[in-house]
């Protein structure tokens, strides 16, 4: 126990190394262990579910070792209740997207299953970190495996698609970087000690003005990392080109990076900035819901337009946690969950039809029911998640976060609930047309679904399920880790400022 996270943590790097010793020329084993290796990293974070406890205050599993004592940098990791799910939601989607990849990827093989094992090591460690500089290490490390997976398994405009998710992420993170050195520095004028510990900045006040700039430091990098509008752009090019095990862990976990940020650092560093910028945020998160709903009713590929529904979805998740209230904050970090799920079977679905007939245009398809029976049936299921029908997974976080946008501003929630309804448009409609009318004579002898792909959907499907019908667990893990965030709502003079 003492050390649980580091096992959660190492094991696919641990993996990836052993990668490094295998012959490339041997392609079959290398898929062999990558999966193994990323089955046992899930199979090992599982018992997370269940040795939680949320009734304990402060984090869990705590580790700390010193690392660059002459800076104050720490090994620190620990776990709150948010934390715990964005862990064992990235330990799924990894081992998914390696098993996706058995059949899809045939060039490289070595390569490409390193890169994904050193990704998932940079995005658990993100996730645990509790000391600054080594948070900023893991968040780097993540850009780097993103990059080459693009850049080398993508499709046609792939190394421009590379350079540009690159290029927006580094922009973010060099600003971030900035932002933590002045809190660094503003700590030590204070009290004399050199330390990047996230619980001691979380205990000390920091100036107001202070504040001002460095927020702006920090939405820059976790706006961009969500995407919200306008640092959104470099999203849908990133998940078109990316081979479908990218747009997997893209969607599924890599966009959460940015919310987790907001709800780590930002709010419970800066309250008073954090309040001076909610209307501008909540703003701009309305843009992103409507924007992105009809820029993704309008697209002719299929992928796209799932790319852009995700700029969407994620406008309700941003403005559920600036909306200062119990309801909201759940709803946004229940969302964000529930988006890596469902938009992770979607582009898992889109990958299956991709690899099949080699074209993601919606025109190109039609009648695919007929054929793939079972296909259609996972399809279906995704694109309701999606929409938010009640029962499934995408119902609860949407209607939490306009629950508690409509206590603090009832018409913002009248316009975010057109994200609902357009989003009802744009993905029933594109299924109507890949799915309905007349059956192609090119897609009458289209195998069905196989068992791998069953394998790596069922997954997703349970849990779009469960969550549907039985949310409870999963927000009982989560309220109480937002106390520290939620505190700041309860101050009297917060609630006059806010009001």
């Amino acid at each position: 126990m003492s050390h649980y996270l580091s096992i959660v943590l190492f094991l696919p790097l641990a993996g990836a190394v052993l990668l490094l010793l295998v012959s490339k020329q041997n392609e079959n084993a290398i898929r062999w262990i990558a999966n193994i290796v990323a089955f046992a990293g899930f199979a090992v974070s599982i018992p997370l579910w269940f040795w939680y406890n949320p009734s304990a205050p402060g984090f869990q599993f705590v580790e700390q070792a010193q690392w660059i004592p002459s800076v104050g940098a720490q090994y620190f990791l620990g776990v709150d209740g948010f934390s715990a799910l964005l862990i064992l939601l990235t330990t799924m989607m990894g081992f998914i997207a390696v098993l996706s990849s058995w059949t899809g990827i045939t060039e490289r093989v070595k390569e490409y299953y390193i890169f994904l094992l050193v990704l998932q090591t940079g995005m658990l460690g993100a996730f645990m970190s509790l000391d600054f500089l080594l948070f900023f290490l893991f968040w780097e490390v993540m850009l780097v495996p993103m990059y080459f997976l693009i850049g080398i398994w993508g499709s046609d405009r792939r190394l421009y698609s590379a350079i540009k998710f690159f290029l927006y992420t580094l922009v973010g993170s060099v600003v971030m970087l900035l932002g933590i050195l002045a809190l660094y520095f503003a700590y030590h004028t204070q009290t004399g000690e050199y330390t990047f510990d996230v619980t001691k900045y979380q205990q000390f006040g920091f100036d107001q003005g202070l504040q001002w700039w460095v927020f702006l430091a920090f939405f820059l990098g976790f706006a961009i990392k969500v995407p919200m509008f306008p640092f959104h752009t470099w999203l849908p090019d990133a998940h078109v080109e990316a081979p479908t095990a990218g747009s997997v862990i893209l969607a599924g976990v890599l966009l959460k990076m940015g919310v987790y940020g907001f709800l780590r650092f930002a709010m419970p560093l800066f309250p008073d900035a954090a309040l001076s910028y909610t209307p501008w945020i909540v703003g701009l998160a309305l843009i992103g819901i409507v924007y992105g709903a009809l820029v993704a009713m309008v697209q002719r590929d299929v992928k796209k337009l799932v790319a852009y529904s995700s700029v969407s979805h994620l406008g309700f998740v941003m403005l559920g946690l600036f909306v200062w209230n119990t309801q909201g904050l759940s709803g946004g970090i229940l969302q964000s969950i529930n988006h890596g799920l469902s938009t992770g079977a979607l582009f898992l679905a889109v990958g299956i039809l991709y690899e099949r007939r080699h074209t993601r245009e919606i025109s190109d398809f039609g009648g695919l029911s007929a054929t793939l029976p079972w296909f259609a049936a996972l399809f279906m299921i995704a694109c309701l998640s999606s929409i938010g029908l009640p029962g499934l997974n995408g119902f609860i976080g949407e209607f939490l976060i306009l629950l508690g946008a409509f206590r603090s501003w009832p018409l913002v929630s009248a316009i975010a609930s057109l994200g609902v309804i357009l989003a009802a448009v744009y993905l029933l409609w594109m299924f109507q047309r890949v799915m309905y009318g007349p059956v192609r004579e090119a897609y009458r002898n289209l195998p069905d679904l196989s068992p791998l792909e069953v394998a790596c959907a069922v997954p997703l499907l349970v849990l779009t399920v469960l969550l549907g019908v039985f949310p409870q667990p999963a927000i009982a893990i989560i309220e109480p880790s937002l106390q520290q965030v939620l505190r700041l709502a309860t101050d009297p003079g917060f609630q006059v400022a806010f009001k």
